[in-house]
């Protein structure tokens, strides 16, 4: 039978997602500073979902596995600065979370239960599941989701989920080379010229430098 065939029911997808508390469905990882990701959904297209995965999920099912792809896109899309989260291999980074036996077992159903919603929804919609739906019909789902303050009661578990995928996937995002380097961070890179603060910062600050004994003084009134 085919992942498509098992998928979960609207309602079974519902009670997965009610029962986990949000402070659990908010994330494994917080975001970290990023590009310009509005909650919306981003304007450029993902080119495609990707025929076959480089290796084979441990915590998704295949079905999964291509939804995960797909969504990732659209929230960090390739742009002329960098790869998208997919060339940054976010999915293999939520797997390999999702997948950890540490990782607490509620946070692992709300990750299925959310993409169980994802693909009802837009079977209740348009007859066919995220994967298959067209641009259009993805992007209006998702801007249902995408805006907490200004969504539907009725998409609330949608929400829960979308908050906490979109999460995860900027913490993939920036923690990989791609993303440090979209963000241009030099962090651990010796800077010999640097002088100190300016001159100008310090008297704003009201301190100074204490010379001798190589630390920062408040200036003496």
């Amino acid at each position: 039978m085919s992942d498509e065939k098992k998928s979960v029911s609207r309602r079974d997808a519902l009670k997965v997602l009610g029962a986990v508390p949000v402070a659990a469905a908010v994330g494994l990882q917080q975001p970290t500073t990023k590009k310009p990701l509005t909650p919306a959904v981003t304007s450029q297209i993902p080119s495609h979902a990707p025929a076959a995965a480089a290796s084979a999920p441990s915590f998704f099912s295949a079905h999964e596995w291509r939804t995960v792809h797909v969504l990732v896109d659209y929230i960090i899309p390739r742009d002329e600065r960098s790869g998208s989260a997919t060339d940054a291999k976010v999915p293999e980074y939520m797997d390999f979370l999702l997948a950890d036996k540490d990782t607490p077992e509620n946070q692992k159903v709300a990750m299925h239960g959310g993409l169980a919603w994802l693909d009802n929804e837009c079977r209740d919609r348009f007859g066919k599941s995220f994967v298959a739906a067209s641009d259009a019909q993805r992007r209006q789902v998702l801007d249902d989701i995408a805006y907490p303050k200004t969504a539907r009661p009725e998409m609330r578990h949608g929400v829960m989920f979308f908050n906490h995928f979109r999460d995860m996937t900027a913490s993939g995002f920036f923690s990989s080379a791609m993303g440090w380097k979209d963000v241009q961070y030099i962090g651990n890179v010796v800077n010999p010229g640097y002088d100190g603060c300016p001159p100008a910062a310090l008297e704003k600050l009201g301190v100074s430098y204490d010379v001798m004994n190589t630390r920062i003084a408040p200036e003496n009134k």
